[in-house]
């Protein structure tokens, strides 16, 4: 009678009169009503086997049977806690029911009898059920017997989800009443919007809508198949209990995918409750890491939660749960790129090899090179789309962590940093919104999301042909013409300059991102600019593609040494279309928009055959101990990349450390860098970051001491050492600069690289770059103690090197200390030097090509 009494009080309250009859029980709402067209327990239909069953194993768990226990009972505790918190809520559901069918009975009633019945359908043989499950749960734990067994009761629960079954069936009609009867009554508008619910059996209250408590036992639907999947994976494989609790998971998991076949789908946004709308912002292919295991995974972004789920194939394709997390208090922490064992690197390249050779033998027979059966076409289509959907799966390397303020947290992985960013911006900008914290029904939700998606063709599913404004991945396994392969070639990009930057003296550079059928793996990026209104880049780039057609660019600022904050933020972000006729074999300028920045451009393409990936390169990937020319050409550039981006990092965070280039790093993180240039140079750039800054300058150093011809070639030791004893000191620049540019043959760009090389190192002391006088030298060399002469020390040895053969009778003889003095003192004056020509960091494009450069408005 104590919810009885609060409810009527709770409507007197707003002056409706109610007539107490003590007769009335819960029972008497619905008499007549419980065996309409449910069955009862023992004649549930649904403790029978069906004919297609959840995806669970039986062996969910191993390993310390005493640990299994201990955990299986923190999971009983938990449940018993959640199980008090559902009847609550059931409880708060049901308050103003009898109170309800008590003003039934006078002039003035709130609700009819038939609708109070269709409101709380089954809802009090809910409430029951669970009551008498609690209390056998809580009788059970109190014993405290870790080997107690529980299925039964479990068992019970799941053999009497015809309850539930009513409560679905009936729960759009309830809905529907509710809102009907908001709009035109105030006083249940009142009612339905303002229910209370203790919270863990504490004093604390909770306020609910009606709505809101309806969507509770759909919820718990989910839940029920959910804590027995964790239950038996923590129970060990001689309790007594795992029988039973694997036949109460395989009817609850049928059961479930029995509604979730039935459940109509919704066809447009979710309602959370009146005047409130949960809205889909974004929905997307990502990859959810969980316990080291990579799955493709359908996620979806609502308004106030973000949701993954997994697409269950069948006639009817369908979604089932995985997990979900509310955008109130979820914090997003991107972390460093991680890259894949061994063994999975090993396997990468043998499923591209295979998807490879598998489009080739497609293309053939599409152009008609090749007569091949439909049914060898067909095994052949299938084989590739399971080596593209591995490699999708397996090629994201970015991870997203998503942390929860109750604890929970994921993991997903991407395959971009565009596509990081569009996540990261869209979950930010809801984050920061006022939404209503509604609890979700999980199973409604799950269902609606089949209708609301946006990525309507999934790699499972993708039929591609006549919908090219989907944006689902351009698998090559799911084309059905040849029309739309992309570009197959080399794709040249050339960044030149941006414009209408709104910050000055930030960390600037440009980030490229080439897809290739649909994974984006093949990544540029430009040099860092420092302080720079209108940086210019220049920078030109060859790219191998292969099922090309777009091309992402994000202008990314990157912390200064004085910033805060330590990760890289993007300013900007766009994607250009590539159009292979347009492109082809002629360049093309454009200026794009990246938010508020204007970035020009010029592209070009070059169509033709392409090497089998993953196949070792006859030519070495090494740089370490390889002709600096040899690394160069190799990488389409005419600074290699290491020399590049050590002394970029070095800038960037060793202008005040003191002893910078002389202090050697710790040995072990040199290696590591020395290890990772010469494997991967996506790997060094993550360890260039993360590493003290001495240990980059070290493998700097040790590069250019390991390179097996110096800089400075030894045949020209003589000439530079006769050079020094010159005692005018501009007739001395003049005979140094001489030098340079006798260089012949294939060293005729050393003086440029040079030139460079002591641009960077200069940097340090605060040299301006072509400075028209060496008095504004060594700004900060009161700061790092690296004077012009300090560096000439470290580095003169390593650029010039004496010759290993006597120089000959009309050499210069000059013993060992002589060397080091000319090898320092010859560094030296280059530093100093004012008439250098201008450093050159990357290869020319032809004057003619850029004449034919045609202008493209933004």
């Amino acid at each position: 009678m104590e919810v009885f009494n609060e409810a009527v009080e709770y409507l007197l309250g707003y002056g409706i009169p109610v007539v107490e009859d003590d007769q009335l029980d819960l029972e008497d709402v619905f008499d007549g009503e419980c065996d309409n067209g449910f069955l009862s327990a023992v004649d549930s239909p649904f403790s029978p086997v069906r004919t297609e069953s959840a995806d669970f194993g039986d062996g969910l768990s191993e390993g310390d049977p005493e640990k299994m226990l201990e955990r299986r009972a923190l999971v009983l505790k938990s449940i018993l806690s959640s199980e008090q918190q559902y009847l609550s809520e059931l409880e708060a559901m049901l308050m103003p029911m009898k109170a309800l069918k008590a003003t039934a009975c006078t002039s003035q009633p709130v609700l009819t009898n038939q609708q109070i019945r269709t409101v709380f359908f089954q809802a009090p043989e809910l409430l029951a059920l669970h009551r008498e499950f609690h209390e056998g749960l809580r009788e059970r734990l109190q014993q405290g017997d870790p080997n107690q067994g529980v299925g039964d009761l479990f068992q019970k629960v799941v053999n009497q989800l015809g309850v539930y079954r009513g409560f679905i069936d009936n729960y759009e009609s309830a809905i529907a009443t509710v809102r009907k009867c908001t709009q035109t009554d105030d006083r249940f508008k009142t009612l339905a919007e303002n229910m209370m619910s203790s919270k863990d059996g504490s004093n604390c209250r909770t306020k609910y809508t009606l709505e809101a408590l309806l969507y509770k036992p759909l919820d718990r639907v989910t839940k029920t198949t959910l804590v027995l999947h964790d239950l038996l994976k923590h129970t060990p494989e001689d309790h007594p209990d795992r029988p039973l609790l694997q036949e109460a998971l395989r009817i609850s998991s049928s059961f479930l995918s029995g509604v979730n076949e039935e459940v109509p789908h919704k066809k447009s946004a979710v309602t959370i409750s009146k005047g409130t709308i949960r809205q889909l912002v974004k929905d997307g292919f990502l990859v959810d890491l969980s316990d080291g295991t990579r799955n493709l995974r359908h996620v979806f972004l609502f308004t106030d939660l973000i949701l993954c789920a997994k697409l269950k194939a069948g006639r009817q394709p369908q979604y089932r749960f995985v997990w979900c997390l509310p955008l109130p208090g979820l914090s997003l922490i991107p972390g460093p790129e991680c890259q894949l064992p061994p063994d999975t690197q090993c396997r990468m390249d043998q499923m591209k090899q295979k998807a490879f050779r598998l489009r080739q033998e497609i293309q053939l027979q599409r152009k008609g090179s090749r007569v091949l059966s439909s049914r060898t076409i067909d095994r052949a289509r299938k084989k590739l789309l399971d080596c593209e959907l591995w490699i999708l799966s397996h090629s994201p390397s970015l991870p997203l962590e998503l942390h929860s303020r109750c604890g929970k947290s994921h993991t997903v992985l991407l395959s971009s940093l565009y596509e990081l960013s569009e996540w990261r911006d869209n979950v930010e900008r809801l984050r920061g919104e006022s939404c209503e914290r509604v609890s979700p029904d999980l199973l409604n939700l799950t269902n609606s999301c089949f209708k609301l998606r946006t990525t309507h063709h999934p790699p499972l599913y993708s039929t591609l042909e006549g919908k090219k404004d989907l944006p689902s991945p351009h698998l090559y396994s799911t084309l059905q013409d040849s029309s739309d392969l992309g570009l197959c070639g080399t794709l040249c990009v050339v960044i030149h300059r941006a414009t209408q930057l709104q910050q000055p003296e930030i960390d600037l550079s440009i980030f490229l991102e080439v897809d290739s059928f649909g994974y984006f793996e093949n990544k540029a990026q430009t040099r860092v600019l420092v302080g720079d209104l209108t940086p210019s880049w220049e920078e030109e780039f060859s790219l191998q593609v292969d099922g090309a057609h777009d091309l992402r660019l994000l202008c990314v600022q990157q912390p200064g040494r004085e910033d805060s904050w330590t990760e890289d933020r993007v300013l900007g972000k766009t994607t250009v279309q590539l159009d292979a006729k347009t492109l082809l074999n002629k360049w093309k300028r454009s200026v794009v928009s990246l938010h508020q920045i204007e970035l020009s451009l010029s592209l070009k393409y070059t169509e033709h055959s392409l090497q089998p990936p993953g196949i070792p390169s006859t030519q070495s990937s090494e740089v370490f101990n390889i002709h600096i020319e040899t690394v160069a050409e190799r990488e389409g550039v005419l600074v290699p990349h290491i020399v590049r981006f050590c002394a970029e990092e070095v800038e960037r965070r060793g202008l005040e450390e003191v002893g910078i280039y002389r202090i050697s790093g710790v040995a072990t993180e040199v290696q590591a860098l020395r290890t990772a240039f010469n494997t991967n140079l996506r790997d060094a750039l993550v360890r260039l970051k993360a590493v003290d800054v001495n240990a980059v300058s070290g493998t700097l150093k040790l590069y250019l001491r390991e390179l097996p011809e110096p800089l400075l070639p030894p045949q020209y030791f003589q000439a530079l050492a006769a050079a020094l004893v010159i005692a005018d000191p501009l007739e001395k620049e003049h005979r140094l600069v001489s030098v340079l540019q006798s260089l012949p043959g294939r060293t005729v760009e050393c003086h440029k690289r040079l030139c460079y090389i002591c641009q960077v190192v200069s940097c340090l002391s605060k040299m301006v770059t072509l400075c028209p006088s060496p008095s504004r030298v060594s700004q900060n060399q009161e700061v790092n103690k690296m004077t012009t002469q300090n560096l000439a020390t470290v580095f003169g040895p390593s650029l010039l090197r004496p010759p290993e053969e006597p120089l000959g009778d009309s050499g210069l003889c000059v013993d060992i200390s002589q060397e080091i003095v000319v090898q320092v003192q010859v560094v030296l004056c280059y530093l100093q030097c004012i008439n250098l020509p201008a450093p050159q960091i990357k290869l020319q494009i032809h004057s003619a090509e850029l004449e034919e450069m045609t202008q493209q408005e933004p």
